[in-house]
């Protein structure tokens, strides 16, 4: 059995998806009751509570650890999440990381996340680690202004990263969860190219069959819209990258094509695809 936690975002619900159409045994958590896949067992649970995880665990052989805000909650210990699956005899984790540990090593949060990584190493599981930079549903935040006013506003309009689309993490990490010849791994997860903010508005109006507007907020309007979903510190640390990215976050990795035997998919198929949500 394996165990999905953030089953129901974009990483987690393909991720889901795809181990149960594999013919596996899954439990997907959230924080809140959710409806999963057919034949999906679901538990909720708080992350920032390691032992509300416990019942989740009890057989199972895999851990997808996706944390997101669990990880900068007061008081919160993912360590003890680590310890508690290698207590429920759990074989494998599959930990989602993030970029900036090797990038930008040095702020709090990244700090926090290269010692969780540390821990998980120290475990006696086995383990892999997926390292992705930005993400291609990053662009959700504009939907609302889309559907109503035909615009995108973000800043640093004509700085582009090489934005990763969910799914391909999903497709990585459930090969991780799967495939043996993972173990150990570090992948360091981009998209096919390097896209800016006024060309993913562009790709957005492309799949919409109508015109949408770019606008340039400044960095502080930004960091304000931003701070209303993030620590202050995070929304700073973000835009740090998106303002001036260095060498290392504009490098398109060859880890997607070296796990999936394909190369990821480029934005406009992410924006293609969830067209929807801009109507």
């Amino acid at each position: 059995m394996i165990v999905v936690t953030g089953a129901t975002g974009n990483i987690g619900r393909p991720l889901t998806k795809a181990l149960a159409e594999a013919g596996r045994q899954v439990t997907a958590v959230s924080r809140h009751t959710a409806a999963v896949p057919n034949g999906v067992r679901h538990v909720a649970a708080d992350l920032s509570e390691p032992a509300s995880l416990k019942p989740a665990l009890a057989g199972a052989q895999a851990l997808f650890l996706l944390l997101s805000g669990d990880l900068h909650a007061a008081g919160a210990s993912p360590a003890d999440l680590v310890a508690q699956a290698a207590a429920a005899g759990v074989r494998r984790v599959v930990l989602l990381s993030t970029l900036g540990v090797v990038t930008r090593p040095f702020g709090p949060t990244r700090i926090a996340m290269r010692a969780l990584e540390d821990t998980l190493r120290e475990s006696g599981m086995e383990w892999a680690i997926l390292r992705p930079g930005g993400f291609a549903s990053n662009a959700l935040w504009w939907a609302e202004s889309v559907r109503t006013e035909q615009v995108v506003a973000a800043p640093f309009g004509d700085v582009g990263v090489p934005i990763i689309d969910p799914a391909d993490i999903a497709a990585v990490a459930a090969a991780c969860l799967l495939d043996d010849r993972h173990a150990g791994g570090v992948y360091e997860l981009t998209g096919p190219e390097v896209i800016t903010p006024r060309q993913q508005s562009e790709a957005i109006a492309a799949a919409l069959g109508t015109p949408v507007r770019f606008h340039e907020l400044t960095r502080h309007e930004a960091k304000a819209a931003m701070a209303q979903s993030m620590p202050a510190e995070l929304a700073d640390d973000t835009l740090d990258i998106l303002g001036a990215p260095k060498p290392a976050e504009l490098r398109v990795s060859p880890d997607v094509q070296k796990v999936l035997g394909r190369a990821p998919r480029p934005f406009a198929d992410w924006a293609t695809r969830n067209v929807a949500a801009f109507r």
